[in-house]
């Protein structure tokens, strides 16, 4: 006969998730995102030491002893006009790398799959922003990815590769006030992103997320980013991920996304065929 203290109150539904979990998901449905600790210190510290390498490369130095020094001080080698190139040369490296997208995804597993589930498509490559000090040719206006074709069901990773914090970092509206405002943004038709982003500057949150810490945030909260006033200049990357089989969008499985976590009974369900010949 089961305890009385472990029987769900009458008419509570029982939850089937891990405390922690619980814990996790309350977090990200009450904000729309979750700042953690890095999963995997180790994969992190690998990304961050090549792209540092690529950009050295790039610029025709040694390879850096302190890369996230390096890599906080790219704007005493580049300038606002060469900073692209840098960028492009970077991303294009890093991306060749075969083990990018498993240890990208090893940094928040655990989050990711109890955000978004444990049948996932990832994102096929992986992007990455530089912003130098000063520096308004690299902002992002405000917006929300699912206003220009992803789906609502999406989980963006964002990863610094330094400390990043107040106008170095992102900024993202409060989930309360942002459904408020969506439901209501036909009032803004015809003005600019920036008379949008001057309304709901009251309710934006810089956020700090230091290096060795990841942010995993819904795309369908506005967000974006402003001038870097800070002293040194931003490294971050993102990468969406989503359940597998939740419904798509612009960006499509196998055009956009890739499988990742495709479990056995899914993968035979999809194959199977009824045999022909059987009637009722």
């Amino acid at each position: 006969m089961a305890d009385p203290e472990d029987t769900p109150a009458s008419g509570a539904a029982p939850s089937f998730f891990r405390p922690e979990e619980e814990e996790l998901i309350g977090r990200f449905f009450e904000t729309g995102y979750v700042i953690a600790p890095v999963e995997d210190r180790g994969a992190l510290d690998r990304i961050r030491d090549r792209l540092a390498k690529l950009a050295a490369a790039h610029l025709g130095r040694p390879a850096p002893e302190e890369p996230g020094l390096f890599l906080d001080r790219i704007h005493e080698h580049v300038t606002a006009q060469t900073l692209n190139e840098l960028r492009l040369a970077a991303i294009q490296g890093i991306n060749a790398e075969g083990w990018l997208r498993p240890s990208y995804f090893a940094l928040a597993r655990r989050t990711i799959e109890a955000v978004a589930g444990n049948e996932l498509a990832m994102q096929k490559r992986i992007n990455l922003s530089v912003q130098l000090p000063d520096d308004d040719s690299s902002l992002l206006p405000v917006h929300a990815d699912v206003w220009s074709g992803d789906a609502p069901s999406e989980v963006v990773l964002w990863l610094p590769l330094v400390d990043c914090h107040r106008t170095k970092s992102m900024y993202i509206a409060e989930r309360r006030f942002d459904e408020r405002t969506q439901a209501g943004m036909a009032a803004f038709q015809g003005r600019s992103a920036e008379d949008l982003y001057r309304t709901i500057e009251p309710h934006l949150t810089f956020l700090d997320v230091p290096y060795g810490h990841c942010l995993l945030f819904t795309q369908n909260l506005m967000h974006g980013n402003r001038v870097n006033r800070e002293a040194t200049t931003r490294w971050s990357m993102n990468c969406r991920f989503k359940a597998l089989l939740s419904p798509y969008a612009d960006k499509r499985l196998g055009e956009f996304f890739e499988p990742i976590t495709m479990r056995p009974a899914t993968r035979l369900g999809l194959t199977y065929r009824m045999p022909e010949g059987f009637h009722e």
